[in-house]
């Protein structure tokens, strides 16, 4: 079963053993009272409560500060199956796990497989890895592609493939 990152835990806050946390997931609402995540230090936390608006979790058995700080730089994860159930997508909305291994194309040139999304200030990105064919003419190993509607076409999970526009350009100007 595939883990997938969904937060970071930061520093304690106050003496109840509240915890500032990194949201990495568009979907907060994953967060709720007993829903269980785990860590990469192979433990199992459960939350008690979860305040959005000040990035600040509770977890069951974590009581005071010094259980909260022990916590500190903890990653927490979910699993797919978890993901695809407590979390609703809206029209043209997809998993990043659905996204990876998708075919990059483009005028019926493969022009790869996405391998990353990069989250940056302005914009997601795809990462891929240009296809062999492609690598044969000199094109660069990986590109980057802006996720966003100027160059996404249509994207089809079920057959994962991707559609795009004006990416070899991006390709042969990386």
């Amino acid at each position: 079963m595939e883990n997938v990152y969904i937060a970071k835990l930061g520093k304690s806050v106050g003496l109840k053993g509240e915890i500032k946390i990194f949201l990495e997931s568009d979907f907060p609402s994953q967060f709720k009272k007993n829903a269980s995540f785990t860590t990469n230090k192979n433990t199992t936390l459960i939350v008690e409560s979860f305040n959005e608006k000040r990035a600040v979790i509770k977890f069951f058995g974590i009581n005071d500060i010094d259980a909260a700080k022990r916590l500190t730089n903890t990653e927490i994860y979910t699993t797919i199956e978890d993901t695809k159930d407590s979390c609703t997508l809206g029209d043209n909305q997809y998993f990043w796990f659905d996204i990876k291994e998708c075919q990059v194309i483009e005028n019926e040139i493969v022009l790869g497989v996405v391998s990353e999304i990069h989250r940056y200030p302005l914009s997601d990105y795809l990462e891929v890895q240009t296809s062999k064919e492609l690598l044969d003419k000199d094109l660069p190993k990986t590109f980057l592609i802006p996720y966003n509607k100027e160059y996404i076409l249509n994207v089809n999970i079920n057959e994962k493939e991707i559609f795009v526009k004006d990416s070899y350009l991006i390709l042969e100007n990386s």
